[in-house]
């Protein structure tokens, strides 16, 4: 059986949405690599990306009635993995919400299915946790409740405290969060990997681990 989360890796490698090199994170740290979901931005590899995140949901057996999205990346994540999940058999509805309330029409900020059940959230990273925060409001304020949050990375290093932003989420709303793949696949491909180009992240990697990483 394949390893779909390498098979993720270097699908992200290919199309360049997984980079190594030297980068400045968003919190200003000095990072060997950068991971940019964003850059799947078409229908191919969105239509792949949806495949994989429907695979890790199946396989880490949460259970969940629905999908939610929050806007805007997790609209399009939603709508695909949806699409991707009805493919293996598991039809769901799915919802999203505007970033402003909308005054015509049906009005509100949430689009698609009521929100009912048990949902899953999902986004392409937990960065500072608030578009998850965000989520399990509307969620909760909707009488629906909030069942796991699927994610592309886990980049499993420090936030503002000994914490990342995962396991924050995971502390403080008890929701466990699915990723496609994590820090520990990242060492999986550069370790597996013959190409002497990526073997020379692999001290940088430690090194980064070592300063920012979470148990």
């Amino acid at each position: 059986m394949s390893n779909f989360r390498q098979d993720f890796l270097n699908f992200a490698l290919q199309q360049n949405v997984l980079k190594f090199g030297e980068f400045t994170t968003k919190a200003g740290r000095q990072s060997p690599y950068f991971f940019n979901a964003g850059l799947f931005n078409d229908g191919a590899s969105t239509l792949k990306l949806a495949r994989f995140y429907a695979q890790a949901i199946l396989e880490s057996k949460v259970q969940f009635d629905m999908l939610f999205g929050p806007a805007y990346k997790g609209i399009i994540l939603a709508a695909a993995t949806a699409m991707m999940l009805a493919e293996q058999g598991v039809n769901v509805p799915f919802a999203y919400n505007r970033k402003e309330a909308k005054d015509h029409g049906e009005g509100g900020v949430l689009v698609g299915a009521p929100l009912q059940g048990r949902v899953l959230i999902i986004d392409d990273v937990i960065s500072a946790g608030t578009s998850v925060r965000e989520s399990v409001k509307l969620i909760e304020q909707a009488g629906a409740t909030p069942a796991a949050v699927a994610i592309a990375l886990d980049r499993m290093e420090k936030g503002t405290g000994e914490l990342s932003a995962v396991q924050e989420v995971q502390q403080q709303y008890g929701l466990p969060v699915v990723a496609i793949a994590n820090l520990l696949d990242l060492f999986t491909l550069l370790e597996q990997n013959d190409s002497a180009e990526l073997a020379q992240f692999v001290e940088p990697m430690k090194a980064y681990r070592a300063k920012y990483g979470v148990a």
